[in-house]
């Protein structure tokens, strides 16, 4: 699990940021990619990259504000010519249905794959036997989303040294005492399972919030979170500025982040007017109230560790 940023500053692109985007790269957990937002040029910033439009399964749109949106109807187009043929999610608020169909209508843009659009409302936006995502709604000038992506607990580890002990040579034995099953050797013992499986793996939980000011339920959304990726808009002297236009301050993403008990926070959507040393300072005053902060660039990728 990793994730990769293709797109970190605010508002419109500038030399050293483009306009939103980040990759969950959920390659062997489920062989896919997830997205969140897709500002203008993200294609072109998946050309720089090791992703692959076809192995893209969702997209999280968390605001139609056009520099997290923009960049949507070419990259669902070039999914088609890139042997993309799986069905692709998009997750939005309401009007994303409305703004992909009119954009794909207009220019005569035909898919090859299964194209859903889900416009959302708090709540579980999706859930199978691997993943659950939770959507909530921000304090923003429009209605914007964060997300909180659970990876669901794995069973533990096949207790091997143990078996192996026990003379029980590996095949299709292992695999019904890793399901916990009651088995019966060839000379009589009888082995229960479950005494031979170590305790589950927790899963991991990873927040990505849209633009917001400093609100409850971006706590409640990254509550215990392993990582927690919010926007920086603003430094911390700009508090008046960033409430008036609806974003937050570097103090009020690590203030999230403390209040929730979350292991990690990564600042993201930072405004053009914050170059080189300047940036820097942002995740200063970051570490000021939640030290483990890191600070997103374009290309820069995590790792999201079990444990």
């Amino acid at each position: 699990m990793e994730l990769l940023f293709l797109g970190t500053g605010a508002g419109v692109p500038a030399k050293e940021r483009n306009v939103s985007s980040v990759a969950l790269q959920l390659l062997d957990e489920r062989g896919a990619t997830w997205l969140f937002d897709c500002g203008e040029a993200t294609q072109h910033q998946i050309l720089h990259t090791a992703i692959r439009p076809r192995r893209i399964e969702h997209i999280l749109i968390t605001h139609l504000h056009g520099d997290h949106l923009f960049g949507l109807p070419g990259l669902l187009g070039s999914r088609s010519f890139q042997s993309g043929e799986t069905p692709l999610t998009v997750f939005g608020p309401r009007g994303l249905r409305a703004f992909v169909e009119t954009a794909l209508a207009v220019s005569g843009t035909k898919l090859r794959y299964e194209l859903n659009i889900a416009e959302i409302e708090e709540g579980v936006i999706f859930d199978d036997e691997t993943f659950q995502v939770i959507a909530k709604r921000l304090d923003h000038g429009m209605p914007s989303y964060g997300f909180r992506v659970v990876e669901k607990d794995l069973p533990g580890p096949l207790l091997v040294d143990r078996l192996r002990a026990l003379g029980v040579r590996p095949g299709p034995i292992y695999q019904q005492i890793k399901q916990g099953k009651t088995v019966v050797l060839e000379d009589g013992i009888v082995l229960d399972g479950r005494e031979f499986v170590g305790p589950p793996q927790k899963g991991r939980i990873v927040t990505v919030l849209g633009d917001t000011r400093f609100c409850e339920a971006a706590i409640e959304l990254a509550h215990d979170a392993d990582v927690v990726v919010h926007e920086a808009t603003f430094a911390a002297a700009e508090q008046q500025l960033a409430h008036d236009y609806f974003h937050s301050t570097t103090i009020d993403a690590a203030e999230v982040a403390r209040r929730a008990r979350a292991k990690r926070l990564i600042l993201t959507h930072i405004s053009s007017r914050y170059q080189g040393a300047a940036a820097q300072q942002l995740v200063a005053e970051a570490r000021r109230v939640f030290p483990n902060t890191e600070l997103a660039a374009d290309f820069a990728s995590f790792s999201i560790p079990r444990g």
